[in-house]
């Protein structure tokens, strides 16, 4: 699967190709039909157990605008959106994910969902008065994958404030940024992406072409989704985007004044890939949030696929930290069409957390060196601590 003699090696450690070199020995197949005409990704709608909590932990503490709400469902947005919501916080007996929302470019395009998907021999399922309120005419499908999909092209427009600078907080979230997506075989997931017009921007693999995980993009940004192997479909985090770093430090200081540092997962740190400064929280109910910013531009059709080593301890943590046990094996539930959990299907390829973790001394900083200290060695790998 992988040949790194046609790939590049860079100064910085990761290697460059023209193509991203992922194939799947058991793909989706290709639907005959054109598929939608996908912008970016725009909303998920979460299903959290205590509406209260949340709004609370979304609304006070990371400042996401309330566009409206009732007793079963609050709808936020960002300082730069201008469409109905960038989150639905809606009640419900289990902490899961209902939908990762795209829009699509034309009306037409949700004729081409459903054709696409129909095709695919998927659950679809239409709705010309949608399924969320600012939301209209829109296609909802449990995708090859299991993962709950919609397109939608109609939506309320809403006052984009980002000149609204008496509103902002010093942890602004101006946008969403992603998804991330937890499923057993990425590279299969990958060419099922690619098929619906994802592009590939950066992976980890292996020597041995071990695919780990995958960031493919729309909008042009390192992602609008990543897959990352493990045990799904799951949902890994949603992300927002800050301006720059201090608003992430701010959110961090926010919550130790609150005394709620508990809900820091991982960071602050530097990623290795996407090169983007990043922060996990997890919210009352486990789901997690990454906050992102200081990512690159990825819109030219030449655009070089980045990838890095599994080994190469700078992928994930660029410095500093090492991963926790609980981002590699935690992750969310997500729903099928009826509002009942996705079972979830082993992962059965080596794990990351398996082969390593993060800057934890079982990788590399410069290769072909012992370069870790004893201090580092073994940190955070499961029971290591014990």
């Amino acid at each position: 699967m992988t040949n790194r003699d046609d790939m590049t090696l860079t100064s910085s450690g990761y290697y460059v190709s023209a193509e991203a070199p992922i194939h799947s020995d058991n793909p989706v197949a290709t639907p005959a039909a054109s598929p939608p005409d996908i912008l970016r990704c725009a909303y998920m709608e979460l299903v959290v157990t205590d509406l209260t909590a949340s709004r609370w932990f979304y609304v006070d503490v990371l400042g996401l605008y309330v566009t409206e709400e009732d007793d079963e469902a609050i709808y936020l947005r960002s300082t730069e959106e201008f469409i109905h919501h960038n989150l639905v916080l809606r009640k419900g007996p289990i902490a899961a994910v209902a939908a990762f929302s795209y829009p699509v470019r034309s009306a037409e395009d949700l004729d081409r969902a459903v054709a696409f998907y129909t095709e695919l021999g998927c659950r679809v399922e239409r709705r010309p008065e949608g399924f969320v309120k600012g939301i209209g005419d829109s296609v909802r499908v449990e995708d090859p994958l299991g993962f709950p999909y919609e397109f939608f092209y109609e939506t309320t427009h809403v006052e984009r404030l980002s000149w609204r600078y008496d509103l902002y907080s010093p942890g602004e979230l101006v946008r969403l940024d992603h998804f991330n997506q937890v499923t057993p075989d990425v590279p299969r997931a990958v060419g099922y992406m690619q098929d619906l017009g994802f592009r590939v921007t950066e992976d980890i693999q292996d020597e041995e072409g071990t695919v780990y995980a995958a960031w493919m993009r729309r909008k042009p940004t390192v992602h609008d989704t990543a897959m990352t192997g493990g045990d799904g479909p799951r949902m890994h985090h949603v992300c927002f985007s800050t301006h720059e770093k201090h608003n992430i430090l701010a959110i961090c200081d926010k919550l130790g004044a609150l005394r709620r540092s508990d809900a820091i997962e991982r960071g602050p740190g530097r990623h290795g890939v996407s090169n983007a400064f990043y922060l996990y929280l997890r919210d009352p109910d486990g789901h997690r949030v990454e906050v992102y910013t200081q990512d690159y531009y990825t819109g030219d059709p030449d655009n070089p696929v980045v990838t890095w080593d599994v080994h190469d301890n700078q992928r994930r943590d660029w410095w500093g930290n090492p991963v926790v046990p609980s981002w590699y094996t935690e992750a969310s539930l997500v729903l099928d069409l009826d509002g009942n959990p996705q079972p979830v299907v082993a992962r059965t390829d080596d794990s990351e957390m398996a082969v390593t973790i993060g800057a934890d001394g079982f990788s590399y900083t410069r290769p072909g060196e012992d370069s870790m200290p004893d201090y580092k060695k073994g940190e955070y790998k499961l029971g290591h601590q014990l």
